[in-house]
Formats: C-alpha cells, sequence, structure tokens
C-alpha cells in the first residue's frame, strides 16, 4: 500500500470490493475477534454481522498515523455505531480501544475472557442459526440491515412487506404447525 498512488487506487477501485462483497452476502457473518484488530482488521470486523471478541482485544483506526484514513468504511461504521464524538476521537487519535469497551459501546455483539470461549460461542452461534429457517434468516438480515439505511416508518413497511411474504413459504407453514403441536404436547413445555 505504502507505493499506491492516486491514478492506481481511482482507477482500482481500492478497497471497494470489501464492502460490496461482504455486505451483498444473504448469509449472515459473524467475526470471532481476538488479538488486534487495527485499519482494516477493525473494519472487516465491522463489516460482519455478529461480532463478537475477547475483553483484551485491541481494536482501532490508526491510519492517522501513517497519514491516511481509514478507507474501507472505518469512518461511517465507527460512526454509526458509535456517534460522532467517540468516533471522532478514536479516528482522529488513532488510539485503541478494548473488546470490553467495543461490547459497552454496542460495536461488539459478546465479549469473553478467552480467546477460546469467544471461538466456541462463535461457532455457537453460527449453528443455531444455521438451523433455523434460511429464507427467515435472509430475509431477517436484510430487515435489519434496511434499518441502517433508512428512516422509521420507511423501515417499518418494509419488515411488515418482508413479514407478510414469509406467509407464502413453506419454512412458514412447518414452524406454525411444530409450535402448535408443542403448545398441546406439555412434555415440550419445560426443554
Amino acid at each position: 500500500m505504502s507505493t499506491l498512488s492516486f491514478s492506481r487506487a481511482f482507477k482500482s477501485s481500492y478497497l471497494r470490493s470489501w464492502s460490496t462483497t461482504l455486505t451483498s452476502l444473504s448469509t449472515p457473518t459473524l467475526a470471532s475477534v481476538s488479538g488486534y484488530a487495527l485499519g482494516g482488521g477493525c473494519e472487516l470486523a465491522m463489516l460482519c454481522d455478529i461480532l463478537y471478541t475477547t475483553s483484551s482485544t485491541k481494536f482501532g483506526q490508526p491510519e492517522i498515523t501513517l497519514g491516511i484514513l481509514p478507507g474501507a468504511g472505518g469512518t461511517q461504521r465507527l460512526t454509526r455505531a458509535l456517534g460522532k464524538a467517540k468516533a471522532m476521537d478514536l479516528i482522529l487519535t488513532g488510539r485503541m480501544f478494548s473488546g470490553a469497551e467495543a461490547e459497552r459501546w454496542g460495536l461488539a455483539s459478546r465479549v469473553f475472557e478467552t480467546h477460546e470461549e469467544c471461538l466456541e460461542a462463535t461457532v455457537s452461534a453460527a449453528s443455531k442459526i444455521a438451523s433455523f429457517s434460511r429464507i427467515a434468516v435472509q430475509a431477517a438480515k436484510e430487515c435489519v440491515g434496511k434499518a441502517e439505511e433508512v428512516g422509521l416508518s420507511e423501515g417499518v413497511e418494509f419488515e411488515r412487506r418482508v413479514f407478510h411474504g414469509m406467509f407464502g413459504t413453506k419454512d412458514q407453514k412447518v414452524g406454525m404447525r411444530a409450535f402448535l403441536e408443542k403448545d398441546r404436547n406439555p412434555k415440550w413445555e419445560h426443554e
């Protein structure tokens, strides 16, 4: 990257594929972060739908110390996640922050003490998500993504239309039937 020129960066849309590839996936993306997630690593973690981390992980956007700025969405995603004041502080000073802070500030979903616990929880969450209706998971991911892009009333209207569409799926019929059977079968109550 140190030899990259403006014209080469501009002509190749340098780093564009990061955002377009991960954000266009219909499958949820989960990150298990331990150690250091700085610069592009932090931006990559923020691109994921669910972010699990260890309390001691070090996140940051230190690009300012290199005479550049975050180029893969760091200024935008950090601001949306943490607010303008916190994002300005972190981006303009290049200061690192911990996984515990990331979770407390709403950037990370969950925080763990060890790498092993973090990885185990990430795999467990991925397995649980994979056990649900693929179309329902895809639709829910799309609706949550829409919440970041539009106002509340437009988002609720979008969600309602997608919700209505779910009633045309086989998965909804199977799921509702299983729920009704569970309701009639008391042995399932405490599982």
